[in-house]
């Protein structure tokens, strides 16, 4: 099992220089209020020269498929063939919201739309028929989907965010990793079987597939302390939007925390979003991050090890600290995984 960090657009630079130094596998750009992920990406692969570089993750809604994969092919040259293809659905809320865009078939759509920017990266003008993204639509072909970056990679990794069964099938049969967030190493197993049966469903297997899950992490002595730098990371993520097209939440309930998230929207409701951080358990948050010393985390990442995780994600995102704060952060847990390796 190797790492990845997930960067903050401030300092997005010295965190990706570190990370690389303490040979860190990739760095990940998210997408969301504060920042777009290509930006970060470009600014990041003008300053390393060796970790991998990845969107963590592109809205679909937010993009056509043809300029994700003019994206994607523009910053896969910048950097020297070091970049991987993140994307995901977002939230039913956030795609009407921000994108004005429809939720519908959501599993339909990501085949569509992958499909679409695996054959603009093999190169060539590109026609699809399809139900959600038909090109060209108009039935004209005088100005078809070409890129014309060079160098062009066909095989230029695509990751996919998943939660459900079906998608979980879904990034298993298509893409070459998948990116998941607030899960545990009992949920990671889970969803490792979904992954293995959409692989099978393409013929293929589970060697060459990256399981990429992306952890809150925060380090302190006494892990209930460590947990509270990440309470507003949490509260953030499951405020948004109505509880019950909320992908987090949904996720939360699975876990058993269903009281959790009822008592965190009823107080973002009546305006006191301290309390309502303060509402969620120690337990729910343990359950799904990295948090208190380090030979304590070594221990956790050994359990997602043996869950079958290929890449763990070091979300220094979600800590309530400064750059320093989040660089102490990834330094502790190079050191935790070097324990955890040594058993």
């Amino acid at each position: 099992m190797e790492l990845g960090v997930n960067l903050v657009y401030r300092g997005a630079g010295a965190l990706a220089r570190e990370a690389e130094r303490l040979g860190y596998a990739i760095a990940l750009a998210p997408e969301g209020y504060k920042s777009d992920a290509p930006s970060v990406l470009g600014h990041v692969a003008a300053l390393t020269e060796r970790i991998a570089l990845a969107s963590g993750v592109m809205q679909i809604p937010g993009r056509t498929p043809g300029m994700a994969a003019l994206t994607a092919a523009t910053l896969d040259s910048l950097s020297g063939g070091r970049f991987r293809l993140g994307l995901g659905v977002s939230n039913p809320d956030v795609a009407d919201g921000w994108y004005g865009a429809t939720f519908d078939k959501p599993l339909a759509r990501t085949r569509e739309y992958v499909e679409i920017v695996r054959a603009a990266l093999r190169g060539g003008p590109v026609q699809h028929r399809g139900e959600h993204y038909p090109l060209p639509r108009s039935g004209r072909t005088q100005a078809p989907l070409h890129l014309f970056t060079e160098p062009l990679r066909p095989d230029l990794p695509v990751y996919l965010a998943a939660v459900g069964p079906k998608n979980l099938e879904l990034a298993g049969e298509i893409a070459d990793g998948w990116i998941g967030v607030f899960t545990s190493p009992e949920r990671v197993r889970t969803a490792v079987g979904h992954l293995a049966a959409g692989r099978a469903r393409a013929g293929l297997g589970m060697d060459t597939f990256d399981v990429l899950p992306c952890l809150a992490t925060s380090f302190a002595e006494d892990p209930r302390t460590a947990a509270d730098a990440l309470r507003a990371h949490y509260a953030y993520l499951l405020g948004i939007g109505d509880p019950e097209r909320n992908f987090y939440c949904g996720m939360a309930v699975q876990l058993g925390f269903e009281h959790a998230v009822a008592e965190l929207h009823d107080r973002l409701r009546a305006g006191d979003r301290d309390a309502a951080a303060a509402s969620l358990p120690f337990e729910f948050i343990d359950a799904t991050s990295l948090v208190g010393p380090v030979d304590r985390v070594a221990s956790r990442m050994a359990d997602y090890a043996a869950a079958g995780v290929t890449t763990l994600g070091i979300m220094v995102s979600a800590a309530a600290t400064t750059l320093e704060g989040r660089l102490s952060v990834i330094g502790r847990a190079a050191l935790a995984l070097e324990r955890s390796r040594r058993g």
